[in-house]
């Protein structure tokens, strides 16, 4: 039986304004926000070169995103990545601050 690798962890870490995608105990990813009132702007996303390719940048905008609907608030994608994740996701659509 082959033992599988522990699934990704990631969190909100608002000491660091950003939120953070851990794999093997290391930070692997990251977007970085600034808070302006009700508005949640994500402002650059960054994955470790030894990280690319798992998918781990989708996985920190989609819980991004969650966190910002859960929390009732809106979303300026500033950031290109996230911009082009939530085009490709037209039910987050309604999340961008106009």
């Amino acid at each position: 039986m082959t033992e599988s690798a522990p699934a990704p962890v990631v969190r909100r870490d608002d000491t660091r304004h950003r939120f953070e995608i851990e794999v093997d105990r290391q930070v692997a990813g990251f977007i970085s926000y600034r808070q302006h009132g009700g508005v949640l702007e994500l402002v650059h996303t960054e994955v470790q070169p030894e990280f690319e390719g798992r998918g781990l940048a989708g996985q920190l905008a989609r819980f991004a995103l969650d966190q910002a609907r859960a929390a009732g608030q809106r979303v300026n994608p500033s950031c290109a990545y996230v911009a082009a994740y939530i085009a490709r996701h037209p039910q987050d659509r309604d999340l961008v601050d106009d």
